[in-house]
């Protein structure tokens, strides 16, 4: 795999967190694939226009933070580990910080990389019931 490319899926990936922590719907909808399926923490699962709808209405993400990420291409399509941290915007307005390890599954197309999958599992124990819970009512 050339520099270019690992280069360029990193960049992809830079945007998708500045739009989320801005509420760029509009960059989001260009970034994610009309097939996404993104897994949150919990194991709620959304797809890009669930995804779209969630992110504009919770604006939950205050930072992103990535680890060294592992990229591995299969053709057009292109799979990142690695390790995440978010701080959060919490339902009732105070912040917590959740950390794991994401997998995202990026396909190339015409117009460059689009996010088709996103699943992130956290480090251990991390409130479970407290993250389920906001999940739920927002």
């Amino acid at each position: 795999m050339d520099d270019t490319t690992v280069a360029a899926l990193h960049a992809v990936e830079r945007r998708r967190q500045q739009a989320l922590i801005d509420g760029d719907l509009a960059t989001l909808d260009t970034l994610f694939d009309e097939s996404l399926v993104h897994i949150h923490a919990p194991g709620v699962v959304h797809d890009k226009a669930q995804l779209l709808e969630h992110t504009g209405t919770r604006r939950a993400y205050l930072a992103i933070t990535r680890g060294e990420l592992t990229v591995r291409l299969f053709g057009d399509v292109a799979v990142i580990t690695g390790p995440i941290t978010n701080r959060l915007r919490t339902a009732g307005g105070g912040e917590r910080t959740l950390a794991g390890v994401a997998t995202q599954v990026l396909h190339r197309h015409e117009h460059g990389w689009r996010f088709v999958s996103f699943q992130m599992t956290p480090y251990g124990e991390q409130a479970w019931p407290a993250l389920a819970s906001e999940e739920k009512t927002s």
